[in-house]
């Protein structure tokens, strides 16, 4: 890591963890043994156990490969030799925390990723959001802003952005503060620029930033509505109603039963027949919420809610 170090998170209200029902004993039945764990995922469990309770972030429910691989990585760059070594420290250390979290939480995005994502909403959802007086979107997972900004370029160059609400939400408090700022790598403007094009963008890319040194900071006015917040998706609830909720490349790092939870956050959140988007390895299909909702692009990953 670079830079300044990330401020510590502050501590998030604990909001408890739904209990499923139990599943009815079948008579005469005998119960699968469980799969033994190595002492690997034991150690990945108890952090993750001890995160919940200390801080209230969960990550219980990120899949196990997602967890080994970001921690493993974590414990090499803070020289650390152990998992539990690290339990020890985030336990008594408040500022490791905050740097652990931006290794659990990995904000890597980019502009306009998947642009046929964006050419999707312009042809197909873009005409429909036009017949609403005023529009609601929830960037579920927003990471340090890219797909924000991206969504206020296309939203402005379609006649939107001016009556369009953009709630933007993150449990990394680092990476929602660099949302917030919208100046992102020189160095990165010339691929978000060729995904722009591809996007089915209007303008000049450059129309949106200035150029500074090795950075590029894009036009403020594009997000002076938007409300950037603190939210978890696997202990919160939502918040407001809304026409469209964007949540790309998240629900690949839940297991199936958190990926259920932020669905149903999807599905309460938005209004009669919003629109989902989600990623490019992301479907409903298979999932408890698919009869909820109907592809209205499929291959763009976006869904329409059906009931």
């Amino acid at each position: 890591m670079t830079g300044s170090q990330p401020p510590s998170p502050p501590e998030r209200p604990s909001t408890g963890r739904p209990v499923l029902p139990a599943s009815p004993a079948v008579p005469g039945a005998i119960a699968a043994p469980p799969q033994p764990l190595s002492d690997t995922e034991i150690e990945l469990r108890l952090l993750m156990e001890a995160i919940y309770l200390k801080y209230s972030y969960d990550f219980r429910d990120y899949t196990l490969a997602s967890q080994k691989r970001r921690v493993l990585h974590a414990l090499t760059q803070l020289g650390l030799p152990s998992i539990s070594a690290l339990q020890d420290r985030v336990l008594r250390d408040a500022a490791l925390f905050g740097r652990l979290l931006q290794f659990l939480t990995v904000p890597v995005s980019e502009m306009f990723r998947d642009p046929a994502y964006f050419l999707g909403l312009r042809r197909h959802v873009v005409p429909l959001l036009h017949t609403y007086s005023s529009v609601k979107v929830w960037v579920a997972g927003c990471s340090t802003g890219e797909e924000v900004f991206s969504l206020a370029i296309l939203l402005r160059e379609e006649g939107l952005l001016e009556r369009t609400q953009i709630y933007a939400t993150d449990i990394n408090p680092a990476s929602l503060e660099k949302a917030r700022q919208g100046i992102f790598p020189l160095e990165a403007i010339r691929g978000y620029t060729a995904n722009y094009q591809r996007a089915g963008g209007l303008r000049a890319f450059s129309d949106y930033y200035t150029a500074a040194y090795d950075a590029a900071r894009f036009d403020p006015s594009l997000c002076a509505d938007t409300i950037f917040a603190d939210h978890s998706l696997a202990t919160d609830s939502v918040f407001a109603e809304t026409q469209l909720v964007s949540c790309r490349n998240v629900l690949i790092y839940f297991n199936r039963e958190l990926q259920d939870r932020a669905l149903g956050l999807f599905h309460e959140s938005l209004s009669h027949r919003g629109f989902l988007g989600l990623g490019a390895k992301e479907s409903i299909d298979f999932s408890a919420y698919a009869e909820r909702f109907e592809p209205l692009a499929r291959p763009e990953r976006i869904y329409r809610k059906a009931t």
